[in-house]
């Protein structure tokens, strides 16, 4: 039998990830892209890193809620995943390379945090 916590684990190392990224991403924007940013685009990068860690903060915690055996659980921590790569990732991309290669991205990585919040929402109403 796995233990809770060995269960947990890959998902709290994708948790920790996202949210030392998005610290770091902070950082690098407050003092690294001043000189190369315009203020507009400054509160673009702090709008990316600011949601990529508050869904951080969300995904530490369905890391720790899954020993819960619910898939809605598990599905809504990978579309979270991938909606703060698509929606925080497409938005760095975009101020680091001035490239809108990406842009089309940002509304899908957006519509899918949305959507993993409202799978927490349906699994609330499906746990006993």
């Amino acid at each position: 039998m796995t233990s809770v916590s060995t269960r947990a684990r890959p998902w709290i190392i994708i948790a920790a990830l996202f949210g030392a990224t998005a610290v770091l991403a902070g950082a690098f924007g407050a003092h690294g892209l001043k000189a190369i940013l315009t203020p507009e685009q400054l509160l673009t990068w702090k709008t990316a890193s600011s949601y990529q860690l508050v869904h951080a903060v969300l995904l530490l915690a369905l890391s720790v809620s899954m020993w819960i055996e619910l898939r809605l659980i598990r599905l809504a921590f990978g579309i979270l995943s991938v909606g703060i790569l698509l929606f925080s990732g497409s938005l760095y991309f975009l101020l680091l390379s001035g490239s809108h290669m990406l842009v089309l991205l940002t509304p899908v990585g957006g519509l899918l945090l949305i959507v993993g919040w409202l799978l927490l929402l349906l699994a609330a109403f499906v746990l006993e």
